[in-house]
């Protein structure tokens, strides 16, 4: 049988989420669960496959994460969450036919980047955020891959950008992304609101065959991967009580960052004022 499961975690503390060797990873975590649990037995009949890669330091609430099993029974959310690290959960699961495949299946993805307020015009970023809008090639906003070299044209369906108290929330909503794509935008906008480009900058770098320009990635702690859709959907079981866990613990921990944060915030020495010499 094939299950599917809908797993968060905070990517702080991991390589990315793809298995990698010798790093701590998010599939790599999860592997190490289902074999102690017993709901697989050999990693390469179980054939564990996600919906796609999220880089060192991104978080996320909804990637999907399939694979082959013989003990569905085990392949529940509380009972994975029990041995799971705290860095990640599982909360849904589905059974799905042999052939589902969470990645090429996927007809739409939403992130969430989210920044400092203070630096930024945001009704600047706005307007360049509409030119994202549409199909596109994204191969100025792309990190090259010369081992799996693939067209860069993505279709993005919606950029929202939103300001609430001390942060900028961008929302995207695109079919796919490149390596890269959705941090580089972002520095894109935040070049915009600083002053330092404008939105005809934004429109030659949209036409890549013309002009070609190297940009950094915003940093990944900032991103989060929100959702992913499928048509038809799977029939998700949600597990009420890891929801409810989950949310506990992350609601005490927001309210233990606040307070380190100001903490923190204490510890920016603010230099003596000079002597008057006159």
């Amino acid at each position: 049988m094939k299950v599917a499961l809908k797993i968060g975690y905070e990517g702080t503390h991991f390589s990315g989420s793809q298995i990698q060797p010798d790093k701590r990873t998010v599939e790599g975590e999860l592997l190490k669960v289902l074999q102690e649990t017993g709901v697989i037995s050999d990693v390469e009949t179980a054939d564990l496959s996600s919906s796609g890669r999220t880089d060192a330091g991104v978080h996320s609430i909804s990637q999907v994460v399939t694979f082959f099993t013989d003990n569905p029974r085990m392949a529940i959310p509380r009972i994975l969450n029990s041995k799971l690290p705290r860095d990640i959960w599982a909360w849904a699961y589905a059974e799905v036919p042999d052939d589902f495949d969470p990645r090429r299946h996927a007809v739409r993805r939403k992130y969430r980047y989210i920044l400092n307020a203070d630096e930024y015009d945001i009704s600047k970023m706005r307007d360049a955020a509409k030119l994202f809008i549409g199909e596109h090639n994204f191969s100025n906003f792309a990190k090259k891959d010369k081992n799996n070299p693939r067209s860069t044209i993505r279709k993005v369906e919606k950029l929202d950008i939103r300001s609430q108290g001390s942060v900028i929330k961008i929302d995207i909503v695109a079919n796919a992304y490149l390596w890269n794509m959705i941090r580089k935008i972002v520095s894109a906008l935040t070049l915009v609101g600083n002053g330092n480009r404008d939105t005809e900058w934004i429109a030659r770098m949209l036409d890549p065959e013309i002009y070609e320009e190297g940009i950094e990635p915003a940093p990944s702690y900032g991103l989060i991967f929100l959702d992913i859709e499928y048509d038809p959907e799977p029939e998700w079981m949600i597990d009420s009580y890891a929801v409810k866990h989950t949310n506990d613990f992350y609601a005490r921990e927001a309210n233990r960052f606040r307070v380190i944060s100001t903490i923190l915030e204490q510890f920016v020495m603010q230099p003596e004022k000079e002597p008057d010499l006159d």
